[in-house]
């Protein structure tokens, strides 16, 4: 391995040798993934295949520093200086050359990056000022695309080098923006000709995974923004393809983790690990990843956070990551999230929701405890082969404590074949569950339920909520029952669902739910995980497929039915 204080003494002005120097040291915290992208970067200078040359990087390091602005509070208008990282990163891609026989010159060594990042640590603002750098600094005709899964991700990088364009005066004056993208020429410009001309026909325009006719450019920059979300090559190979004209093409990938598995990132990464660990041949890959080594370190050494947030306390706040881990702790969503985006741990296609100590519970009541009384319910109907579950949701007076009184049914067809390995009918015999005959479950049963609560406890329903998936004959007959206006559709989607979720969830950690110890509800809360959506939002699915979780669905209906009618039903419980 090379001598870093030798490197020093030969390339007394590299940055990325700095850099190098003060991992080494542990004066900046990094992981072992990036240690070892750093280790193979120390060996570039000094292989003879490799000429070092920091022109083209001192260049573009310049030019964000003089003409680029920050756009965003709380650092909007004030010069963009980069970090030592940073200006590591950029010269790392830039400065290390290669002899190309078929261009006959020496060209750039790297041609694509993967920059993988915590949340909040300006990945987009970075790799938007190096993509307006390179548009001015870079040869003439230079063609940027911005990309992303979605129009408004995309949007955000595309509206960033705007941004920085629009904030320097020398920039403005010689480019023009309209619907179709930034472009050199300004109106106002004298001056017909040259590389900051309309002559230039270089110009930045932006482009979706969803964008149709992504083939057929011809591009010298392409960077894609939370490749996270892709679910497939699909949109990125006809961008990388555009850029096959080039001699010295720029495709960037930047991103955090996300809770796509099996996805684009996923397939990346293992390929970026592999070549980490020598057992792939990619030598024009950056491959520059912020993570953790482990887990436990985040919970145990906040001086270890450094590793995924770079820059900590510099762009982002240590006591912003502090209040997530606290919040984390106590929130499985908060977790989960906060561990993918901020300390970019994938985190599986659904996480456990619920931890056994919140779902333990010895007390029970009494339905005749609330004879006379208005309820709310949550409804859960049922495919051929899952169960369907009916929740009521009792208050009481002065009592923060929700009641949950559920019960089941089953075809009994599914007896002999269900794969989950528990038994039913002891449940029916104990009174939870109803196993009813032939293959399907008749929704109306689950009404005629509710009447029977009516006539044995004087039980009465204020609004009975239920997802949308057969429940036409649950509706016809409870309308017959007990009159319009009281079924509720909630929608199963996340915008809905995630509010009443995290409350439950909050209600069963702190002791506030009692569903009478129901083994059959026990047996769905532990089996229930997590998925979340891009904006931390969550839904329940099934921590595995042959397991049941329609208990715990129809306790989040019936808790996002009380949210909607929260103010009137609580005003009858008195």
């Amino acid at each position: 391995m090379s001598n870093i204080d030798e490197l020093r003494v030969k390339y007394p002005n590299s940055f990325l040798i700095e850099y190098i120097e003060k991992c080494k040291k542990k004066e900046i915290i990094i992981g072992n993934e990036l240690m070892i992208m750093l280790d193979i970067l120390i060996n570039h200078f000094e292989d003879e295949d490799i000429k070092v040359d920091f022109k083209e990087s001192n260049i573009r390091i310049k030019f964000i520093e003089k003409e680029c602005k920050h756009y965003e509070a709380p650092f909007a208008g004030k010069p963009f200086i980069l970090t030592l990282r940073q200006k590591a990163f950029i010269e790392a891609f830039y400065s290390f050359k290669i002899f190309d026989a078929e261009a006959d010159r020496w060209v750039r060594l790297y041609q694509e990056y993967l920059l993988l990042i915590g949340r909040k640590c300006g990945k987009t603002p970075l790799v938007a000022a190096m993509d307006l750098a390179e548009w001015f600094c870079g040869e003439m005709g230079t063609k940027v695309l911005c990309s992303s899964n979605d129009y408004e991700q995309a949007d955000l990088m595309f509206q960033a080098i705007d941004a920085m364009r629009e904030e320097s005066k020398t920039l403005e004056k010689v480019t023009r923006k309209n619907i179709k993208g930034i472009f050199f020429g300004n109106p106002k410009q004298k001056k017909k000709t040259g590389k900051f001309s309309r002559q230039n026909k270089g110009n930045i325009r932006k482009i979706s995974a969803k964008t149709g006719a992504k083939e057929g450019k011809n591009i010298k920059v392409g960077s894609v923004d939370e490749v996270h979300e892709l679910k497939d090559n699909s949109s990125t190979m006809p961008i990388r393809q555009a850029l096959s004209t080039q001699d010295e093409p720029i495709y960037g990938e930047l991103t955090t983790e996300g809770f796509t598995r099996d996805g684009y990132l996923d397939e990346r990464l293992k390929e970026a690990r592999k070549v980490l660990k020598g057992e792939l041949n990619r030598p024009r890959w950056l491959i520059w990843l912020h993570t953790q080594d482990s887990e436990e370190e985040i919970w145990r050494d906040e001086s270890s956070w450094c590793k995924s947030n770079p820059d900590l306390g510099t762009i982002k706040k240590w006591s912003f990551l502090r209040n997530m881990i606290e919040e984390a702790k106590t929130s499985s969503a908060t977790r989960a999230f906060v561990l993918a985006k901020d300390f970019n741990l994938p985190q599986s296609a659904s996480s456990a929701w619920l931890q056994e100590s919140n779902i333990v519970q010895i007390e029970t009541f009494d339905l005749i405890d609330f004879a006379g009384s208005f309820y709310i319910s949550g409804n859960d109907f049922a495919e051929t082969t899952d169960l369907c579950a009916s929740t009521i949701l009792l208050k009481k007076p002065n009592d923060k404590k929700t009641y949950f009184h559920t019960h089941y049914w089953i075809p009994e067809s599914k007896l002999d074949t269900s794969p989950d390995g528990v038994d039913y009918k002891t449940w029916e015999r104990e009174g939870w569950m109803t196993i009813v005959e032939g293959n399907s479950v008749d929704s109306a049963l689950v009404a005629d339920w509710h009447f029977e609560l009516l006539k044995e406890y004087d039980l009465k329903p204020f609004k009975s909520g239920y997802d949308n998936r057969f429940a036409k004959d649950f509706q016809n007959r409870y309308i017959e029952t007990f009159g319009e206006k009281i079924t509720v559709n909630i929608p199963q989607d996340f915008k809905v669902l995630n509010n009443p979720m995290r409350t439950l969830e909050a209600d069963m950690r702190d002791g506030l739910v009692n569903y009478q110890n129901n083994p059959v509800c026990y047996w769905c809360f532990s089996n229930t995980g997590i998925i979340l959506d891009k904006l931390g939002r969550i839904m329940p699915t099934k921590m595995e497929t042959n397991k049941r979780i329609d208990g715990t669905a129809s306790k989040i209906i019936a808790y996002a039915t009380l949210e909607w009618h929260r103010s009137e039903f609580m005003s009858l419980i008195g």
